[in-house]
């Protein structure tokens, strides 16, 4: 299938990038993104990931990177397009709530990750994603106005009180049962694909993106042809333009080749 000329292709990375099974990116994948970067089509990183937790895949070359779900954005060159911190009212009433209660959170700064009240499951998280399980947070020396992004370990049954009580200026989305990313309300992949937009001088009819998660949906109904990794969540294949492949079976190529991108 033709499809539009697309100049820019975003990339969410854990289920779509790279490999839940090998913590890898798949070779047909890199192969893809050699093929377009030779077609000067604009390859970008969309993730919730931290600015601090994506180096292990930067050897492709990446055109920018997308990160806290769209609350820091930067390019190849380190140049900073946006950054947007959480209300610090919220993340002092995640502090204030957490002395009370039962709670594991992280915090995501410009320049650390910090987390309180490792669990099993949470190691176990953290072990699935390939990731060193952070340091622990000290409670008395938070700089409130510095979190970007937080995840708080808790069902989705209990987000929706949780959010109004201690953190009613910001927004949750998962791709976990196990978590929720939170973010300053207004803030989405959504928003960043928009700030690289500008940066390139690209018209939306030019953009296409890969994803699997909830915080991916944004992103993928933003684009002109957003794709579901054939691993991605129901919510996600429900508005997904196309359903592609899993991730270990070839789904960016073999998207992006029926798209006739490459």
């Amino acid at each position: 299938m033709q499809s539009p000329t697309i100049k820019a292709v975003f990339f969410d990375i854990d289920g779509t990038l790279l490999s839940f099974k090998t913590h890898e990116i798949p070779a047909s994948t890199q192969e893809a993104i050699h093929k377009l970067q030779a077609k000067d089509i604009k390859v970008i990183v969309s993730t919730g990931r931290s600015i601090n937790s994506i180096d292990h895949i930067k050897f492709l070359d990446f055109d920018g990177f997308i990160t806290f779900n769209g609350g820091y954005c930067v390019t190849q060159e380190d140049d900073v397009l946006f950054k947007q911190a959480i209300n610090p009212s919220d993340i002092q009433g995640v502090l204030d709530y957490a002395k009370q209660n039962p709670l594991s959170f992280s915090f995501m700064s410009e320049r650390e990750i910090t987390i309180h009240d490792v669990t099993p499951e949470i190691a176990g998280m953290y072990a699935h994603l390939n990731l060193p399980v952070p340091p622990l947070v000290n409670m008395e020396t938070v700089d409130v106005s510095s979190i970007l992004q937080t995840n708080i370990f808790l069902g989705p049954e209990e987000e929706k009180a949780f959010m109004e009580k201690v953190m009613p200026n910001s927004l949750a989305s998962r791709w976990t049962p196990l978590f929720a990313d939170v973010n300053p309300k207004g803030q989405s992949k959504k928003v960043g694909i928009d700030i690289f937009c500008q940066h390139f001088d690209l018209d939306l009819k030019q953009t296409m993106a890969f994803g699997d998660g909830g915080n991916d949906i944004t992103m993928l109904q933003h684009v002109n042809i957003g794709v579901g990794m054939g691993n991605a969540n129901p919510e996600v294949k429900e508005i997904a333009d196309y359903i592609t492949t899993d991730v270990d079976n070839d789904g960016v190529w073999n998207a992006l080749k029926h798209f006739g991108v490459i």
